[in-house]
């Protein structure tokens, strides 16, 4: 499968300070790729230079197979983007604006063609309002709108979901698939909130302070067969010595803090009623239990949470 981005040990330093460090990030053509991360993780520096609006100081950039230091205006002309929020002509109409940018591109679009395009990003009806007037939500459906303008192979999206209402939100995730399942149009996604990559992406990276934290495919990441289980009893001696006289020894993970009353274990989701109910059979008091998958325990660690 051809790779519509690669990243090839990608560094980025402004003076002493490294905001993205020996980065390697492929995504191959037709995926949605979730770009994960804190804020001041690095996202939006990598995301700007694979846009070439600024350049590495070492390593690779290639999109669509083409090193993006060769010739990066034929390559943009396959890539529409939301980097931080949109500038328009606030002064003007929606719709102003669009054929603006589109003469700007020399892109020849019929009213049909523009009605469709604001029925697809949710401002059909919309498009003869003032920008001036508009809500945030409504101005990243606009840059929308323009990043799809051109009709391109890929659209990159940085914190697409920000100031949006639920509704948007949930508007941006149905179209972003319809996107991807109707055009076969590649999606590189960045947000810091889990739930939005795990909901719409099928691969990912995570990143902190630059460096690559973890990195897969999503399902494998969420996956329920090795769960980081935290049990709290009430006599954590004698659980432990039960514990350490049965099968259960294997799943018994490094202690994090010994004064609480609190048993870790890494195990597929469906041995936990097993463990609770032999727990119980030899009256040893659960006080709660608690589980994260891999993807939660990396993001909980980097966000401090």
């Amino acid at each position: 499968m051809s790779f519509a981005i690669s990243l090839q040990n990608v560094t980025k330093k402004f003076n002493d300070f490294v905001a993205v460090d020996n980065l390697n990030l492929t995504v191959n053509r037709g995926d949605i790729y979730g770009f994960l991360g804190p804020n001041g993780s690095g996202k939006s520096t990598t995301l700007r230079m694979i846009m070439g609006l600024i350049s590495p100081t070492t390593g690779n950039i290639s999109l669509f197979g083409t090193a993006l230091s060769e010739n990066r205006s034929e390559i943009m002309r396959k890539v529409g983007c939301i980097i931080e929020k949109p500038d328009f002509y606030t002064y003007l109409t929606a719709h102003e604006n669009l054929k603006l940018f589109a003469r700007a591109h020399q892109l020849h679009y019929t009213e049909s063609q523009y009605q469709d395009l604001y029925q697809l990003v949710g401002l059909y009806k919309r498009e003869q309002g003032k920008v001036k007037t508009f809500s945030h939500g409504m101005k990243q459906r606009l840059g929308l709108a323009q990043a799809l303008l051109h009709n391109p192979e890929m659209i990159i999206l940085d914190e697409p979901n920000t100031g949006l209402d639920p509704q948007g939100i949930i508007d941006l995730r149905k179209l972003i698939m319809q996107l991807n399942a109707e055009r076969g149009m590649t999606v590189l996604f960045s947000s810091h909130i889990l739930t939005e990559v795990q909901e719409i992406c099928n691969h990912m990276i995570v990143i902190n302070k630059g460096k690559t934290i973890a990195q897969g495919n999503v399902q494998q990441l969420i996956s329920s067969e090795s769960l980081h289980v935290n049990l709290e009893v009430v006599d954590r001696p004698r659980a432990l010595a039960f514990i350490q006289q049965s099968p259960w020894v294997s799943k018994l993970q490094q202690e994090i803090n010994k004064t609480e009353q609190v048993i870790h274990f890494q195990m597929a989701k469906d041995e936990i009623p097993l463990l609770v109910q032999q727990l119980s059979a030899h009256n040893i008091d659960i006080l709660s239990i608690d589980y994260r998958n891999q993807l939660e325990e990396y993001f909980l660690k980097i966000t401090h949470s």
